[in-house]
């Protein structure tokens, strides 16, 4: 007996890896009108497939019917015209973009059941900007739906979380997504498993670390540095050491993206490699190389993030360990240094490390200079004191 192959509706579901829950009740909810309500908001921790299930979710309301494949494809592409995306690139979500969805909202859909609004990173949007889709979010159409995506609800305005039901994803643990890296990749399973933890099961990162020893290596240094920084030159270096790998590591991703983008913009404007550009086309080159400095400027700064993100695992580990628990910690490789530091350091003092990691995070998401901010940052790990 031959097996069906899978619609396209079946491969956007199965697409979510480790949510069953949450897909089985939006499908429950786009097949079942009693069931539907015209705003949702995904939470799950970066990596969880927040967006994925957005998109599976906005196809199954959007086409006419499961074996709707044209329309289902074209969903999943982002370029079916009954779906308003809004994501971005940059630190924050622009007002104007918002409020610009927030006016497509009110049209019509053109050839789907629904209009369906997509905010992937509603975390950035700005007060203003959140208060721009209020009425709309109030006061829908019937035919239109939004989805919004954040970590947490309380990345959100409470007057947006009061007009939304919200489904929250499921954290997967080591095991699973070691896994599933193994079965994407195939790197050895402990290379896998390492990088599960090492990521603390973010399923993008745990793939790049999986397959990139770069990234496995760098990561490694720059906490052992940190441990073993002693003296104000120490910290300058490291400070210096992860900014530029985070530049390093943006230019990288988006060098040749940008000139590609310009070289399509170009192309479509009929004109020809190395000739001038018109006059008439420089305002949309200029346009197009300011976004691209934007997402430089983010891809830089979430670089810094994820690096933080590794300080905060690396000093929870030594609390850990402070109180006894040496079995739960997630940087293995390096527990002669944590168990170090541990003996040496009073708990008070690595939970004050701690609220400076945090407050370090928040100041950089706030436009603070990232270099300063990690000086500051790493004065406090190596002397114990606050600025």
């Amino acid at each position: 007996m031959t097996t069906a192959p899978a619609t396209n509706a079946e491969s956007a579901w199965a697409a979510v890896w480790g949510q069953p829950a949450a897909v089985e009740q939006l499908k429950h909810a786009a097949e079942n009108p009693a069931e539907m309500t015209h705003a949702w908001l995904i939470t799950g921790p970066p990596g969880s497939g927040r967006s994925t299930l957005a998109y599976a979710f906005a196809a199954a309301l959007i086409a006419r019917d499961a074996d709707d494949d044209h329309t289902i494809q074209q969903v999943i592409a982002g370029t079916h015209p009954d779906l308003v995306r809004l994501r971005t690139e940059g630190v924050i979500i622009p007002v104007k973009e918002v409020r610009a969805a927030a006016a497509r909202s009110y049209l019509a859909p053109s050839v789907g059941r629904h209009r369906v609004v997509v905010i992937e990173d509603a975390d950035r949007m700005a007060e203003q900007a959140s208060n721009a889709i209020l009425k709309a979010l109030e006061e829908p159409p019937p035919e239109t739906v939004w989805i919004l995506c954040a970590p947490s609800d309380v990345d959100l305005l409470p007057t947006i979380r009061s007009r939304v039901r919200t489904v929250r994803l499921a954290e997967p643990n080591v095991a699973d997504v070691a896994e599933l890296i193994v079965r994407r990749t195939g790197v050895d399973a402990q290379v896998a498993e390492q990088s599960a933890r090492h990521a603390q099961r973010h399923i993008g990162m745990a793939q790049r670390l999986a397959t990139n020893p770069v990234s496995r290596e760098r990561r490694e240094k720059t906490l052992r540095d940190t441990l073993r920084a002693r003296t104000v030159a120490d910290v300058v270096e490291v400070a210096a050491a992860i900014v530029q790998a985070a530049t390093d590591d943006a230019k990288t991703l988006t060098t040749e993206r940008d000139a590609a983008e310009r070289s399509e913009l170009l192309r479509t404007a009929g004109i020809a490699d190395g000739a001038a550009v018109p006059p008439a086309v420089r305002s949309q080159v200029s346009a197009l190389e300011d976004a691209q400095k934007k997402r430089a400027t983010r891809s830089v700064r979430d670089g810094i993030d994820r690096v933080l993100t590794d300080l905060q695992s690396l000093f929870r580990d030594v609390v850990l360990c402070q109180f006894g628990r040496v079995d739960d910690m997630i940087n293995r490789e390096l527990e002669s240094d944590i168990t170090f530091v541990a003996n040496a350091w009073p708990a008070q003092r690595t939970l004050a490390v701690l609220d400076a990691i945090t407050d370090t995070r928040e100041a950089i998401e706030q436009n603070a200079a990232p270099l300063l901010a990690l000086e500051s940052l790493l004065v406090t790990v190596t002397t114990g004191r606050t600025p």
